[in-house]
C-alpha cells in the first residue's frame, strides 16, 4: 500500500505542476492579448506574434553560449532513411524530453532553431507524452506551429508516427477552439498535411502487395494479405477522422 500511495502522490503532484503551468500560460496570453488591443496592432498577424511571445524572457548569459552537437533522434526512421540520415543539430540539454508543458514551450521557442530540429522534436517525444504534456490545454498558435511543421518535412517512413500525433492532439481539451484559430496559412499547412498522408497511404500499400513468387504457399500469403488490408483500412479510416477533427475538406 504504501508504494502505491508513493506512486498516486508523485502522479499527483505531476498533475498539479501541469495545471500550474497552464494556468501560467493562459494568464501570460490573456494578458498579451489585452496588451495587444490596448496597442491597436493593425493586423492579426501581428496580435498573434505578440501573443506568442508572451512567455519569452530576456537571454541569460548560458543562452547565448549553449553547447551543440548532433545527436541520433529517431533511430528507426535514419535506418530506414539510410542515404539521407536522421541526424541534426540540437541543444545539449534537450537530449532530455520534456514532462511538462513549461519544458516543452522552453524548447520549442527558445531552443530548437530549425524546422526539421522542431520536426525531429516531435517525433521522438511521440503523440502519448504529446498528448499527456498537452491534456489540460495547448497553447495559442502551437497547433499551427505543428501542422506547418509536419507538412513541410513529413516522409513515408514516419506516417504512422505522425497519424498518432494528430490523433493525440485532437484528444487536448479545446482542440476545437485551436482549429477554429488557425490562420489561412495554418490550415493550407493542414490540407497539404493531409494530402500527402493520403497519398503516402496508397503509395506505401501499392508497393506493399508485390506479385507473389509461385514458390510461395498460398495460405501464408493469403494471410499476410488479410494483414496487410486490414492495417490499411484502419490507417484510412484513421486519416478520414482525422480530417473530419481538423475540417479538412
Amino acid at each position: 500500500m504504501e508504494a502505491a500511495d508513493a506512486l498516486d502522490a508523485a502522479a499527483l503532484e505531476q498533475e498539479l505542476l501541469a495545471a500550474v503551468a497552464a494556468d501560467e500560460q493562459r494568464a501570460r496570453e490573456n494578458e498579451a492579448k489585452l496588451r495587444a488591443l490596448r496597442q491597436g496592432v493593425p493586423s492579426y498577424e501581428e496580435f498573434r506574434n505578440i501573443v506568442l511571445a508572451s512567455h519569452l524572457k530576456p537571454l541569460e548569459k548560458k543562452d547565448k553560449v549553449e553547447k551543440r552537437r548532433k545527436v541520433l533522434w529517431n533511430p528507426c526512421t535514419s535506418q530506414a532513411k539510410a542515404p539521407q540520415g536522421s541526424e541534426v543539430e540540437i541543444p545539449q540539454e534537450l537530449e532530455q524530453l520534456p514532462a511538462t508543458s513549461a519544458e516543452f514551450y522552453r524548447a520549442w521557442r527558445r531552443r530548437l532553431k530549425s524546422e526539421k530540429e522542431k520536426y525531429q522534436f516531435l517525433l521522438a517525444l511521440g503523440g502519448e507524452a504529446l498528448g499527456r504534456i498537452f491534456q489540460a490545454d495547448l497553447g495559442f498558435g502551437l497547433l499551427g506551429d505543428f501542422l506547418k511543421v509536419l507538412a513541410e518535412n513529413i516522409c513515408p517512413e514516419d506516417r504512422a508516427s505522425v497519424l498518432q500525433l494528430l490523433q493525440s492532439l485532437s484528444g487536448t481539451n479545446r482542440f476545437g477552439l485551436n482549429v477554429d484559430l488557425l490562420s489561412r496559412s495554418e490550415k493550407e499547412s493542414s490540407r497539404d498535411l493531409f494530402g500527402k498522408l493520403q497519398n503516402m497511404g496508397r503509395g506505401h500499400w501499392a508497393s506493399a502487395h508485390p506479385s507473389s513468387p509461385a514458390s510461395c504457399e498460398a495460405e501464408r500469403e493469403g494471410q499476410l494479405m488479410a494483414t496487410r488490408l486490414q492495417k490499411e483500412a484502419e490507417e484510412e479510416r484513421m486519416v478520414m477522422e482525422l480530417m473530419r477533427c481538423y475540417q479538412v475538406s
